[in-house]
């Protein structure tokens, strides 16, 4: 996490509050942080939960990883450092987002235990809903449509989460998906519960 360097600036409160924009959008705001393995289901899971929600009038917004190293951490490789950096960036997103009453899935292997840990902390409890998309690294190379591991198991892609970098799992997850044993309707489905129990959406 990188140290506070502005100086001489203030908080501006804003006129309209997040719970006005909670009151106009029909739901509470969260943030649900998908992690897991490169092939583990995170984005294709996220963009159908998306999808259902949309349905429903709610307003989300999905912060893909991939997408994001285009321009918000374009200026980030993938060393431990820069990995802490690029979830520090995304956590500090959310949480303006959750600000502005949406709902957040985003979609990030965010390997590491204290990255996510930092992430939960930016926010009040209860508005960061972890899901743990868990799944065998066979299946997962075995999904792996970019051929990232094959490419990394062939050494030319060094520090791969998973091969020759480490992936921490979740210590206590709102949720643990088994995307290798759920289909994707059971595993929304799922998910959609976990946001009704918590009082997110009706």
């Amino acid at each position: 996490m990188t140290n506070q360097k502005s100086t001489n600036i203030v908080w501006h409160k804003a006129n309209i509050s997040r719970s006005d924009r909670e009151t106009q959008h029909g739901h509470k705001s969260a943030i649900l942080w998908f992690t897991g393995l490169s092939g583990a289901g995170k984005s294709t899971l996220a963009h159908a939960v998306e999808s259902e929600l949309y349905k429903s009038g709610a307003s989300t917004f999905v912060l893909d990883g991939d997408n994001v190293r285009h321009g918000l951490c374009s200026d980030l490789g993938f060393s431990d450092k820069d990995r802490a950096e690029n979830i520090r960036r995304i956590g500090e997103l959310a949480k303006l987002m959750t600000e502005a009453g949406i709902i957040v899935l985003t979609a990030f292997i965010s390997p590491f235990q204290n990255d996510r840990s930092a992430a939960r902390k930016l926010v009040p409890h209860g508005d960061f809903l972890e899901v743990y998309c868990k799944c065998p690294i066979e299946v997962c190379e075995s999904r792996d449509t970019k051929g990232l591991y094959k490419r990394a198991r062939a050494g030319e892609i060094v520090s791969f989460t998973g091969i020759d970098s480490s992936y921490e799992e979740p210590v206590k997850p709102e949720l643990t998906i088994e995307t290798h044993l759920l289909t994707l309707e059971e595993s929304v489905n799922t998910i959609l519960r976990l946001l009704k129990n918590r009082g997110v959406i009706h």
